[in-house]
C-alpha cells in the first residue's frame, strides 16, 4: 500500500464514521445535552469533565473553551477538567487509580452540577465510579462513549455514543465534534 493510499483510507474511514453519526437521533441527543449544560450554568452551577489519555485531553479542551472563550466574547463559565497532576497522583497513591475522578467529584460536586464523563469504551472503571459519585451528589451525568456504551451507558442521564469502530481514535474524532458542538450550543443559548 502506498503512502497516499494509506492516507486516503484513513480519511474515507473517518468520513464513513461521521456519516453514520450524522443523523437526527444524534443531533437530538446533543441538543438535550446542550440544554442540560445551559440550565446548570444559568442556575449558577458548574460543569466537571473527566477522561483518560486522549479523552482527558478532550475533557480539558471542553472545560477551557467554556471557562475561556470559543467563538464568542461572553462571560466566563464555571467548568473544570479533573486533570490536576497533584490530585491524580495523590488519590492514585492513597486510594488507587480507580478513584482519581470519583474522589474529586465527591469533594467538589454539588447538586445541580453536571459531569461530562468521556470513555471511548464506556468501561473505564474510574470514569464509571465518577458517574456513580456524581449521581450520588445529585448531579446530572452526560456520557460520551463508543462501542456498545459499556457500563457507563447505564450510569448516565444522557449518553452520546459514537458509531461502532475498530479503533478508539475514530470514537475520539466523533467526541471532539460533539464537544465543539456542545460548546457552541452553550455559547449561543447561555443567558448573558
Amino acid at each position: 500500500m502506498s503512502q497516499i493510499e494509506l492516507i486516503r483510507q484513513e480519511f474515507d474511514e473517518a468520513q464513513r464514521v461521521l456519516a453514520a453519526f450524522n443523523k437526527e437521533e444524534s443531533w437530538t441527543a446533543i441538543a438535550v445535552a446542550g440544554q442540560i449544560l445551559v440550565d446548570a450554568l444559568n442556575a449558577g452551577n458548574k460543569v466537571i469533565s473527566c477522561g483518560n489519555g486522549g479523552s482527558m485531553s478532550d475533557a480539558m479542551h471542553f472545560a477551557e473553551e467554556l471557562s475561556g472563550r470559543f467563538r464568542e466574547d461572553r462571560k466566563a463559565l464555571a467548568a473544570v477538567a479533573i486533570s490536576d497532576p497533584a490530585h491524580l497522583s495523590c488519590v492514585a497513591n492513597d486510594y488507587g487509580y480507580a478513584r482519581v475522578f470519583s474522589r474529586y467529584v465527591e469533594g467538589l460536586g454539588k447538586p445541580g452540577d453536571v459531569l461530562l464523563a468521556i470513555s471511548t469504551s464506556g468501561n473505564s472503571e474510574n470514569i464509571c465510579l465518577a458517574a456513580e459519585a456524581a449521581r450520588a451528589k445529585g448531579m446530572k451525568v452526560i456520557a460520551l462513549t463508543g462501542k456498545t456504551g459499556g457500563a457507563l451507558a447505564g450510569l448516565c442521564d444522557l449518553e452520546i455514543r459514537s458509531p461502532e469502530s475498530a479503533f478508539a481514535d475514530r470514537v475520539q474524532e466523533i467526541h471532539i465534534k460533539v464537544i465543539h458542538t456542545l460548546i457552541l450550543y452553550v455559547e449561543r443559548f447561555i443567558s448573558t
